[in-house]
């Protein structure tokens, strides 16, 4: 293997060169060996308890559901999520250089390949002594390339990478090693690529074109000859093995893809109809790489007749038209296989299956490679050319020398750049802002980065304007709410992140946070189902484990937090957290042996202390009625009772009875004038009842569809669910098609657990608009929770 690749080669000059290579690009890269994590970072490696644990790695090639947190993102890669794991455990924990480290020194290994594929590629098309450099050039700007540092500083875009590495030496197998060839275990690699990433399967396709045009001589117009079909058809026996194997692939990672996985997007005709502009975009920007964004604003093409749409055709139809012209002549033919990799590896991205984003600069990381084959040979070509009319061979090697590496630079202090931009969540997403102005998900990120440097002001003013872009994206709800905590306004921020769950009700992150919400007000009997609820979604939900282990230890559940810590303890070992409230709950139980006392032992022996504290016990068991009755109880006996009169506030505030809840807090205040639960619940009271009182008034002097449809969201945001149904149907008789009405109706039922309704009205929503990503997600919640009964 060594021999057949030194093939051609000085073996000294070839290692010096490379080594050369490997330090220029790791100098580009010597800033982001620290760069934070960003993005779907946060589900499939932050909040993941699967990757915190290195034994959890055969779990990964069990399904994908280990992949994410995040239902909608659990897709089948194990060897991503094994690499993740590995690294986590080199660093003991999340220490970010590990990350980084094992993807660059991959990265750098691509590189060697590279040049041995396309040095053997140039070489055979047409033999001379520039081929060498042509080669190493041809390398260099693909490593150096700007567009690949979006890749390279995003961790989960391993996948990319590794999917890409695992099909270059694929090739290089087949290519350079007669009994891999012989043996068929140039697929191995393939096959393990495509567990990074299912685009490794392209690999049969283009391994189709390079025995037609490479092994079997032919131009991409001969294949259509009947002269020559004998000899595409020993192409086509030839390519069958990695067709099969590659099929066999797809189906088996099809297979362990849990059905939660969403592509993202909505309409596939809309998709498919930007994707010629997507790829023009692609190709400009490997030449031009300065509008490089991580998350860019772009949105899919209304129709057909859009001029960007025939532009993007055009380039594709001329692009098509070169590969078949180049390869007519042999020494052409790296720049027609060049072409076809290019649109090969775009295909699982840039064709039928719809995305959220229309475009992401690290999906270029693949197809590059061809582009890089091509581009570059053809400039090797030209120079070649005009080699034979210089007048000095010396000058004219040194003048192009020179050049080559003066555009290298340039490239590499691009790269070097895009990674300062990539450093930390603030510069991230600042330049997404800047680059991306009509990105709601941009605008939401860099506020996140505000708030959390207590820039309150400047992040509520990002997310309210990411909020008129997006009005119905639930994380910025979530957002908002976590906003609204912070600065104190908890009516607010419980509005907010309810919202959040009626706008995302399949998300685990919008009943996470609401919890959390509620744990912080002490609110343990609502908070609890929530976070159960979450990690019934998301498993390896993190954040969900310790704080349903606070909330059990807080409430003194210790059997509960027994089963959850070793729950959590089999997904991650060595998880502190977990080991502590284990050995918390055994300890506790032990003096919890005296249970609490009961309604007929607080009668036995009565008095004001224990009934509140017997009222208390009712409210974090979600009992209010009750909770009220002992508070009642409490008061005969001491009727200055202000914490008693709290309590019952806070019930009928549960129970949606703002009126008796203002009335009970006042007299607590009038009390004790600083109890600040008593002001909270009181003010608490008093927005709900002002918020529900003028979407009231706005509904019943100007009747519209809209404003019922609005007065149905205050409803449903107070738990008001029968009244939400109730102004939905109003809605729905000024206006029959109402899609969103349909949609709050079916969400309501499914708070109120009727399945059967809430079916119902999801399907009427979706029959006006079959697109509706709520009613969509209702519906598919409402008939997974139908499913389990």
């Amino acid at each position: 293997m060594i021999r057949q690749l030194s093939e051609g080669l000085s073996i000294r000059k070839t290692i010096i060169y490379l080594l050369v290579l490997v330090l220029v690009t790791t100098i580009t890269y010597s800033n982001h060996f620290g760069n934070s994590f960003h993005f779907d970072d946060s589900h499939t490696i932050q909040n993941n308890l699967y990757i915190q644990d290195v034994k959890n790695i055969p779990l990964f090639f069990k399904d994908g559901s280990t992949f994410s947190s995040l239902p909608s993102n659990q897709s089948y890669r194990p060897l991503v999520s094994a690499s993740l794991a590995i690294d986590y455990w080199m660093g003991n924990g999340f220490n970010l250089f590990y990350f980084h480290l094992s993807s660059f020194i991959l990265y750098l290994l691509q590189g060697i390949l590279m040049f041995f594929l396309l040095f053997r590629l140039f070489e055979r098309a047409y033999k001379n002594d520039w081929n060498f450099f042509i080669a190493y050039a041809a390398t260099a700007w693909y490593l150096l390339h700007p567009a690949n540092a979006e890749t390279i500083n995003y961790i989960i875009a391993r996948s990319d990478l590794q999917s890409t590495f695992f099909v270059i030496l694929g090739f290089v197998l087949y290519i350079f090693s007669p009994f891999c060839k012989k043996t068929f275990l140039y697929l191995i690699p393939v096959g393990i690529g495509a567990l990074a990433k299912p685009p490794a399967v392209m690999f049969a396709p283009m391994l189709f074109f390079y025995i037609l045009l490479f092994e079997q001589g032919l131009s991409l117009m001969d294949a259509f000859r009947q002269q020559h079909f004998p000899k595409v058809w020993q192409a086509i026996k030839a390519v069958i093995p990695a067709f099969a194997f590659c099929a066999a692939m797809y189906l088996l990672i099809d297979h362990f893809t849990p059905p939660s996985w969403q592509s993202g997007g909505t309409s596939r005709f809309h998709f498919m109809i930007t994707q010629p502009f997507v790829i023009l975009h692609y190709f400009i920007t490997f030449f031009l790489p300065f509008g490089l964004s991580a998350d860019t604003d772009w949105t899919p093409l209304d129709s057909i007749m859009d001029l960007r749409f025939f532009a993007g055709c055009a380039f594709i139809a001329c692009m098509i038209f070169i590969a078949f012209l180049f390869s007519r002549d042999a020494r052409l033919r790296p720049v027609s296989f060049g072409i076809a990799w290019f649109f090969l590896a775009l295909i699982p991205s840039s064709s039928i299956i719809p995305f959220a984003e229309v475009l992401n600069d690290h999906r270029i990381f693949f197809p590059y490679v061809g582009l890089v084959i091509s581009v570059s040979w053809v400039a090797g070509l030209a120079l070649l050319k005009y080699r034979k009319h210089a007048a000095s061979l010396k000058k004219y090697s040194i003048a192009t020398g020179v050049a080559v590496m003066v555009l290298l630079s340039g490239y590499a202090y691009g790269a070097y750049s895009r990674n300062k931009v990539w450093s930390t969540e603030e510069t991230l997403w600042k330049d997404v802002t800047i680059k991306s102005p009509k990105n709601g998900r941009g605008l939401m990120n860099y506020g996140l980065s505000q708030m959390s440097e207590g820039n309150y002001k400047d992040a509520e003013s990002y997310f309210l304007k990411a909020l008129q872009m997006w009005p119905t994206y639930s994380f910025l709800y979530i957002n908002m709410g976590v906003l609204k905590e912070a600065t104190g306004d908890k009516v607010s921020a419980e509005n907010y992140l309810k919202s959040a769950m009626q706008y995302g009700p399949g998300y685990p992150d919008t009943w996470y946070f609401y919890s959390r919400f509620l744990v912080n007000q002490g609110r343990y009997a609502e908070a609890i189902p929530m976070l159960t609820k979450v990690i019934e979604l998301s498993p390896a939900h993190i954040g969900a484990h310790e704080l349903l282990m606070k909330a059990y230890s807080d409430t003194g559940d210790w059997q509960k937090l027994r089963e959850l810590a070793e729950s959590t303890l089999q997904i991650n070992p060595g998880n502190q957290n977990a080991l502590s409230y284990l050995d918390a709950s055994g300890n506790k139980a032990a003096n919890a042996a005296a249970p609490q006392v009961s309604e007929e032992e607080v009668k036995k022996s009565p008095s004001a202390e224990k009934y509140l504290n017997l009222s208390l016990a009712y409210y974090q068991s979600a009992d209010y009625n009750k909770c009220i009755e002992a508070a009642a109880e409490a008061l005969k006996l001491k009727p200055d009772y202000p914490e008693a009169y709290n309590n019952i506030g806070s019930s009928y505030n549960m129970l949606k009875q703002y009126d008796k809840a203002i009335g009970a807090c006042q007299k607590a205040l009038e009390l004790k004038p600083d109890y600040t639960l008593a002001k909270n619940n009181l003010l608490l009271a008093l927005n709900n009842r002002e918020a529900l009182a003028i979407a009231e008034k706005a509904a019943k002097e100007k009747p519209t569809a809209e404003g019922y449809l609005d007065l149905s969201l205050k409803y449903y945001q107070q738990g008001l669910y029968e009244k939400c149904i109730e102004a939905c149907g109003n809605a729905l008789k000024l206006k029959p098609d109402y899609a969103d009405a349909y949609s709050n109706m079916g969400a309501s039922y499914n708070q109120l657990k009727q399945w059967d309704k809430a079916i119902e009205a999801c399907n009427k929503a979706l029959a006006i608009n079959p697109q509706h990503k709520l009613a969509k997600g209702n519906l598919n919640w409402a008939k997974d929770e139908k499913g389990k009964q």
